[in-house]
């Protein structure tokens, strides 16, 4: 496994969790301190440290120190890899689903060919 495979599984990992979407969707407006992401969620602050940490992990946040201050930003470029990813799959699937729904099609079109049928069945009605 690559290093971008474990990154993008990381990342999908921790966006799996509805919290750390919420933080990431607050941090692709601005940076912010702990106590702002932690405002509007019913959880204690090493709850949400907790959160900050696997984002962190997986490179979707770094916090950096000013002063007293330890503001959480996004990395967009890791977001980013993981859209890309999204993306080229979902061209990879629409192929496949539009060629899967032409064969469909092909094998609910009527036949009134008689060539087409099965000798069994031609036998019996000559």
């Amino acid at each position: 496994m690559t290093m971008l495979e474990d990154r993008l599984g990381a990342t999908f990992i921790a966006l799996a969790d509805p919290t750390r979407r919420a933080i990431v969707a607050r941090l692709a407006a601005g940076d912010a301190t702990v106590n702002e992401l932690a405002a509007p969620f019913d959880m204690t602050l090493p709850g949400i440290s907790k959160h900050l940490k696997v984002l962190e992990r997986c490179g979707l946040i770094t916090r950096t120190r000013h002063a007293q201050f330890r503001p959480c930003h996004l990395e967009a470029d890791v977001l980013d890899s993981a859209i890309d990813w999204m993306q080229q799959n979902r061209r990879i699937w629409s192929e496949r689903f539009d060629k899967l729904d032409s064969r469909l099609r092909e094998l609910q079109r009527p036949t009134n060919d008689v060539s087409q049928k099965p000798a069994r069945q031609r036998k019996s009605h000559e």
